[in-house]
C-alpha cells in the first residue's frame, strides 16, 4: 500500500503529502515551490539542489532525517563525480521521498530567489569610529635603551597619535617583532577605543602602510538578515547582501521559536548555530563582492529583536516567552568577534546595541537612532512592521515604545495564496469600482496585468502568489469597492451578479487571478490581516494615550517590508492612525542605518545607550485598554476613530455592516452604533 508522507519546504513554508517514491522536484512543483531545473530532470544541470534537515520539528509535527530520502542513484553519482556536489546537498530531480521531510531550498542554488530588499540608504554619517588605523615609524632596538619592541611601538603611537594608555591583544604578542622587522620599523596599527576613557587596545598590526579597514553593520531579523560592508576610513558602503533567516524552519514567528527551545534540549544550540552559519555566509559574500579579505574586517555592529539577539549570543530565550519577559542582558554588549565564531580579523570587535525591553529590541533602538524622534519637537510615530511589530512614539520631551504580536500574516504566512517577496508574487493591486475586475503587478515585471505583453514579461516563474504589500492593497481595495464590509465580511450577495465572488463552504472568497495557480482572497485571509493590523493599531493607540495625544505629526515605516507599503492603503486598512499622507513615508532598513551610524561613530553608541535608558516601555499584554482598542481596530479602518485626513484623499465607503438593511435606493442605511462605541467616542471627545 502506498504511504503518503508530509514534506515541508523552507524558506517558503509550503507543505503537502506525497506518495513514497515521488521525486522532491515533482513535490515542489505541485506545491508551487520554485526549484530551478534546466536539464529537465536528467541530473546534468545541478540547479535543483536541496538540503534535507535532520531532527524533530515540533511546530510542524515532522521528524525529518536523511534516511527519509532515497539513496544516491547512478545519475546523481555521475553528476557529483563530474561537477562536485556540496556536502549535504542532493539533486531534487533524482532524490525521492521515503518518509517525512523538512527540505531547504538553498538560496545560492535559486536563480529567482526571495528578494531580500534591505539595501543601505545613502545617508552621510560623520565618522568617529571605534577603530582607528595609525601608521607609525618605530625606533629600532638600542642596547643602551633596553625597551621592548612592543613598548617602543606603544610609545610611538602615544607620541604621534595622542593615545593615552595602550593595551595589546594577546594574539599579537608573538607577532610584534616579526611584523616590525618585516616593515623595516614602519607599521600600521589598528587601535580600538570605544569607551570615553583613555585606554586603547591594539587589535591588529601590519608591516608598512595599510590603508584598508572595514566594518560590518548587520540587522538580524526574524525573517531576513541584512548585512552591509562599510569602509571605516571613508564611511562608504562597499556592498550589501541579504538572506533568509534559517531559523524559519524552527518556527515562523518568535514565540514558536521560543517554544522550540523549551521543547527540544538542543533547540537553542541548533538555532544559534544556524544563524551564525548564515551570518558567516553573508560575511563571505560581502567580502567576495567587495574584493577584500575577511581579515580586513576590524569591527562589527549587530542589531536584532530580543529573541534573535539572545539566540545570536547563545542565550536561552525562554524567559522572553512569558511575563515578565526578562532579558538576560539589556545593555549594549561588547565582545571579540572570535567569541561569536565570526572568523574575521583575530582582533576584530563586535558591538550590539542595547535592547529597549523584553519585546522591543536592539533593532528598534537602531531605528530610533536613525530617525531621531528624541532630537525633534514633532510627535513622530515609527512603525517597524514584521512578525513582531515594534512601535516607537515621541519627541525630545518624551519617548515611549511597545511591541505588538502581529504574527507572520503580513509576510505571506497564514494567507491561502501568500508567499514571501519573490519574483512572481503579486505586490500591487487595483480593483475596478464597477466591474470588480482586478489588475495587478508582480515582482519581476514592470507591467500591470491588463497591459499588452504582461504574460511574456513574467519569465519562467509566472504568477505564483501574493506577498505582504499585495495583501494589504487587495484587502484595502476590497473594502473600498464594497466587496467586504467595514467588519471585514465578504459580501456573498455579490456572488449573484459577479463571478469573482465565489462560495467556499459557508463563506465567500474573491478571485484575484483565475490562471494557474488560482489565487483567491478568502474570508480567513481577511480575518488574518484584520487580526494582525488590529494588534498593531491597538499598540499604537496605547502609546498615543500614554503621550496624551489624539494625532501624530509624522509617521515612519521602517523595515524592508515597510518600504513597499503604500501609505494610503495602510491607512485605509487601519494599520496606522490618521495623518497627513504627505507626512507618512518609508525609511527603508532604518535598523541597518542605525547599525551603520553606531559602526562609524562611537558617539552614536553613547547617544543610543543614554536614549534607551530614558525610553518608557509599555507592555501591551498588561494594559487593560489593549483589548478594547483591539476590538475597535478590527473594523476597517476603525470602528470608532475618525480618519478625516484620509477622507480628504480617498472616498471611503459609508459606515455600514454587511447585511445592514437597505433604504429604498438600495443603499445600506447607516447602522446604529453600539453602546460601547458611543461610550468610546464620548471618552475621546
Amino acid at each position: 500500500m502506498t504511504t503518503d508522507h508530509l514534506v515541508l519546504f523552507m524558506p517558503s513554508g509550503k507543505r503537502g503529502r506525497f506518495p513514497r517514491g515521488t521525486t522532491i522536484l515533482d513535490a515542489a512543483r505541485q506545491l508551487g515551490v520554485y526549484v530551478e531545473s534546466v536539464c529537465g530532470g536528467r541530473a546534468t544541470c545541478g540547479r535543483c539542489q536541496i538540503e534535507v534537515q535532520e531532527g524533530h520539528f515540533a511546530k510542524h509535527k515532522i521528524s525529518s532525517s536523511p534516511d527519509h530520502i532515497s539513496p544516491v542513484g547512478a545519475k546523481e553519482a555521475r553528476y557529483a563525480e563530474k561537477r562536485a556536489l556540496p556536502s549535504g546537498r542532493r539533486l531534487s530531480c533524482s532524490a525521492t521521498i521515503e518518509g517525512d521531510l523538512v527540505v531547504d531550498v538553498p538560496q545560492d542554488a535559486v536563480i529567482n530567489a526571495q528578494v531580500v530588499r534591505k539595501d543601505a540608504d545613502t545617508r552621510v554619517i560623520e565618522r568617529h569610529p571605534a577603530v582607528h588605523l595609525c601608521y607609525v615609524e618605530v625606533e629600532e632596538p638600542d642596547m643602551h635603551k633596553p625597551l621592548g619592541d612592543l613598548d617602543r611601538l606603544k610609545t610611538a603611537l602615544q607620541k604621534d597619535w595622542g593615545f593615552g594608555r595602550i593595551e595589546a591583544d594577546a594574539h599579537l604578542l608573538s607577532q610584534v617583532q616579526a611584523i616590525l622587522r618585516e616593515g623595516n620599523w614602519t607599521v600600521t596599527a589598528a587601535l580600538h577605543q570605544d569607551a570615553d576613557d583613555d585606554i586603547a587596545r591594539l587589535i591588529a598590526l601590519w608591516p608598512g602602510l595599510k590603508n584598508e579597514a572595514y566594518g560590518l553593520a548587520c540587522d538580524i531579523g526574524s525573517t531576513t538578515i541584512a548585512m552591509h560592508l562599510v569602509s571605516l576610513l571613508s564611511g562608504r558602503v562597499v556592498t550589501s547582501a541579504g538572506a533568509s533567516n534559517p531559523q524559519i524552519r524552527f518556527g515562523e514567528d518568535l514565540m514558536s521559536r521560543v517554544s522550540y527551545v523549551m521543547m527540544n534540549p538542543d533547540g537553542r544550540e541548533a538555532m544559534t548555530r544556524a544563524v551564525r552559519q548564515e551570518i558567516s555566509k553573508l560575511v563571505q559574500k560581502v567580502t567576495d563582492d567587495g574584493g577584500i579579505e575577511r581579515s580586513d574586517i576590524l569591527d562589527a555592529v549587530f542589531v536584532a529583536n530580543p529573541i534573535m539577539h539572545h539566540l545570536f549570543l547563545g542565550i536561552d530565550p525562554t524567559e522572553l516567552g512569558g511575563a515578565p519577559f526578562a532579558l538576560a542582558v539589556s545593555g549594549a554588549v561588547k565582545l571579540r568577534a572570535d567569541d561569536l565564531k565570526l572568523k574575521l580579523n583575530p582582533g576584530a570587535r563586535t558591538y550590539l546595541l542595547p535592547c529597549i525591553a523584553g519585546h522591543v529590541g536592539a533593532d528598534a533602538a537602531a531605528v530610533t537612532l536613525s530617525e531621531g524622534p528624541h532630537r525633534q519637537d514633532e510627535m513622530m510615530l515609527i512603525v517597524d512592521v514584521g512578525t513582531n511589530a515594534e512601535i516607537v512614539l515621541g519627541n525630545r520631551a518624551r519617548v515611549v515604545a511597545a511591541s505588538s504580536p502581529t504574527g507572520p500574516a503580513f509576510e505571506g504566512a497564514e494567507i491561502s495564496s501568500g508567499q514571501r517577496a519573490a519574483p512572481g508574487a503579486i505586490e500591487r493591486v487595483r480593483i475596478d469600482r464597477e466591474t470588480l475586475a482586478p489588475r495587478f503587478r508582480v515582482i519581476g515585471s514592470e507591467l500591470w496585468s491588463d497591459e499588452p505583453g504582461f504574460p511574456g514579461s513574467l519569465g519562467q516563474a509566472g504568477v505564483t502568489g501574493i506577498c505582504g504589500s499585495g495583501i494589504i492593497e487587495v484587502i484595502a481595495e476590497m473594502y473600498l469597492t464594497g466587496i467586504i464590509s467595514e467588519d471585514g465580511v465578504v459580501d456573498g450577495a455579490l456572488a449573484v451578479r459577479n463571478p469573482r465572488i465565489v462560495a467556499e463552504g459557508r463563506t465567500f472568497s474573491y478571485v484575484l487571478s483565475d490562471a494557474e495557480p488560482r489565487i483567491t482572497i478568502t474570508q480567513n485571509d481577511v480575518r488574518a490581516i484584520q487580526l494582525a493590523k488590529a494588534a498593531l493599531y491597538a499598540g499604537t493607540k496605547l502609546l498615543m494615550e500614554k503621550q496624551g495625544v489624539e494625532t501624530v505629526d509624522t509617521i515612519r515605516f521602517a523595515g524592508a517590508f515597510g518600504s513597499f507599503i503604500d501609505p494610503q492603503y495602510a491607512m485605509v486598512l487601519g494599520l496606522i492612525p490618521d495623518c497627513d499622507l504627505d507626512r507618512v513615508s518609508a525609511v527603508g532598513n532604518a535598523a541597518g542605518t542605525g547599525a551603520r551610524m553606531a559602526l562609524l561613530n562611537r558617539n552614536h553608541r553613547r547617544e543610543i545607550e543614554e536614549t534607551v535608558k530614558r525610553i518608557e516601555k509599555i507592555e501591551t499584554a498588561l494594559e487593560s485598554r489593549f483589548q478594547e482598542h483591539f476590538v475597535h481596530a478590527m473594523a476597517l479602518p476603525n470602528k470608532v476613530d475618525p480618519f478625516p485626513k484620509l477622507a480628504e484623499q480617498v472616498q471611503l465607503p459609508p459606515r455600514a455592516m454587511a447585511g445592514a438593511p437597505a433604504d429604498e435606493t438600495g443603499a445600506a442605511r447607516p447602522r446604529r452604533r453600539s453602546r460601547e462605541e458611543r461610550a468610546a467616542r464620548r471618552r475621546r471627545d
